[in-house]
């Protein structure tokens, strides 16, 4: 049987695990990450090629203050792993009903000086001649917003972990946590983790491994697709990523990238699932392909061509969509990160710093109080 000690242990390598792992490894503490899996990779929440970076936030704190953090640790990355991550080709937001609901990111816009422009409807009309809008449209284009690549960014973030002294043991499923008053220790199948600290940053099975709390939260499937597309109008880099608001309907979406077709999701609905149950794969309901075909036979009917790849992935949503990020309320040692609801991998970079900043000092620079865990009733 293994036995394994270090300063910090980091439960759930995923993407705000990893990245915490590589920013606490960075100042020099010793970190041990663990995962069920071998990151990166399709269990969770993190796979699918693209993820939107965007930065008009309609709860301006702490959202736009960590977003253009991010913006600054995912050029660091770049540079440090010479990898390109984050292509900027903008982010556009439509608001189908007219821009009332464009309000709260203008407000956002103007409060933190943010670059973005906005468009009417015959502007979108010109610039994307894709799109087809009804009259009352709107539109704002984060100009520095684009498009993440998460695999790249997880794989990145854990080489220089790794090259900063971090251990990851993937494959590796815990059994159970022992919580003390000055340290934890971990029991996976045959090898015991013990350390000073913990982070608890498992995704979807925060579920189970903190089930004492009974956290609020639900794990969601949600499906994508990819759809071949007429002509270039859709192709990167002359299409930005982008975002189409129907009511309290969203869906966002992806250029055509190297013909591989636009892809598209929907941020609200999909299937509550349990944590471990095997997830059914796209097509298995119905509304998989339907829904997302709607929004293009609407908005983009020369990108609703044929189905050419689907996908599903898991959201953990908490009950109003914020994050939970805060101290285990009976050991102030842990860290739990959890509940990312779909929108957080914009953040990892800048979430990273700050976890890696809660757990090695007991808070982060950026006030995050909006996570706290006290804004619900848990057990302690």
């Amino acid at each position: 049987m293994g036995k394994h000690h270090a300063e910090v242990l980091i439960i759930g390598a995923g993407s705000m695990g990893m990245a915490a792992g590589y920013y606490l490894a960075k100042r020099g503490v010793r970190t041990i990450l663990l995962d069920a899996n071998d990151p990166p990779h399709i269990e969770g929440s993190h796979h699918g090629e693209t993820r939107l970076y965007r930065y008009t936030y309609q709860d301006q704190r702490p959202y736009v203050p960590l977003a253009l953090r991010a913006l600054d640790l995912w050029k660091e990355l770049e540079a440090e792993a010479s990898e390109k991550i984050l292509d900027q080709t903008g982010v556009l937001s439509i608001a189908v009903d007219g821009p009332s609901s464009l309000e709260s990111k203008l407000e956002a816009a103007r409060a933190f000086s943010l670059s973005v422009e906005r468009y009417s409807r015959e502007e979108i009309l010109k610039r994307w001649p894709g799109f087809t809008l009804p009259e009352i449209a709107e539109g704002i284009l984060e100009t520095r917003a684009g498009i993440l690549s998460p695999e790249k960014a997880i794989q990145s973030y854990r080489k220089l972990a790794i090259q900063e002294g971090a251990v990851i043991h993937p494959h590796t499923r815990i059994e159970n946590i022992t919580y003390h008053n000055n340290g934890v220790t971990v029991q996976a199948k045959d090898q015991t983790f013990t350390a000073d600290k913990l982070l608890i940053s498992s995704g979807a099975g925060n579920t189970r491994l903190l089930q004492e709390l009974e956290l609020p939260l639900k794990v969601m499937r949600k499906a994508v697709g990819w759809f071949s597309t007429e002509g270039e109008k859709f192709r990167s880099p002359n299409f930005p990523g982008f975002v189409i608001t129907k009511g309290t309907t969203d869906y966002y979406g992806f250029p055509d990238m190297d013909g591989a077709g636009l892809k598209i999701g929907r941020h609200d609905g999909g299937q509550q699932v349990q944590f471990g149950d095997v997830i059914p794969p796209f097509g298995s309901f119905a509304e998989d392909e339907q829904d997302l075909r709607q929004c293009l036979n609407s908005y983009m009917p020369q990108a609703s061509g044929s189905l050419l790849k689907g996908s599903t992935c898991l959201y953990t949503v908490t009950p109003d969509e914020h994050f939970i990020i805060d101290h285990h309320p009976n050991y102030k040692h842990v860290v739990l990160a959890a509940g990312f609801s779909g929108h957080g991998f914009k953040f990892v970079s800048s979430l990273g710093e700050a976890l890696g900043q809660m757990v090695a000092d007991g808070k982060s620079e950026i006030d995050m109080s909006l996570f706290k865990l006290d804004r619900f009733s848990i057990k302690g």
